[in-house]
């Protein structure tokens, strides 16, 4: 049996960061743990390429626009939606993550999922690099992973 399994070696990758500002007191946190994760896996910032929208809700245009270049072999989707006493979360946070599935399955770019999706704020402070780790650093490995299993397909 031959197994594919991608390595977290990002040396050479050009990736994609496409961030929300709204809630940028943490989706700044994330943004930060991103950009570590890919130059301490032997990436330089010199291929990294961030795009600021106004929110979640915008994220996935962005990206779809970056995957669709084929300039980037990754891109990362990082914004915080954080539950208020509306539905408005439900639909924010449902139509980013919709997108950016779409976005992957259309275009065989690997976009992945940084959008913090919490119901307070604490939840979210603690998700970009106290308590819960950092989610930008999480999910910034998941693409370079990715990059490197598709590579072996």
């Amino acid at each position: 049996m031959k197994t594919v399994e991608g390595n977290l070696t990002a040396q050479g990758m050009k990736i994609g960061l496409v961030v929300g500002r709204f809630n940028s007191f943490v989706v700044d946190h994330l943004v930060a743990g991103a950009v570590d994760t890919i130059v301490r896996h032997g990436g330089s910032e010199d291929n990294i390429t961030k795009v600021m929208v106004p929110g979640a809700f915008e994220i996935p245009v962005a990206a779809n626009k970056m995957a669709q270049s084929g300039d980037y072999d990754a891109i990362v989707a990082i914004g915080a939606v954080i539950r208020g006493g509306t539905p408005h979360f439900d639909y924010v946070a449902g139509e980013c993550v919709k997108g950016i599935g779409q976005i992957q399955l259309q275009t065989g770019v690997p976009v992945s999922f940084g959008v913090l999706t919490v119901d307070t704020i604490e939840q979210a402070i603690e998700r970009a690099g106290t308590k819960a780790g950092n989610k930008g650093e999480e999910c910034t490995l998941a693409a370079i992973e990715m990059v490197n299993v598709l590579k072996q397909i």
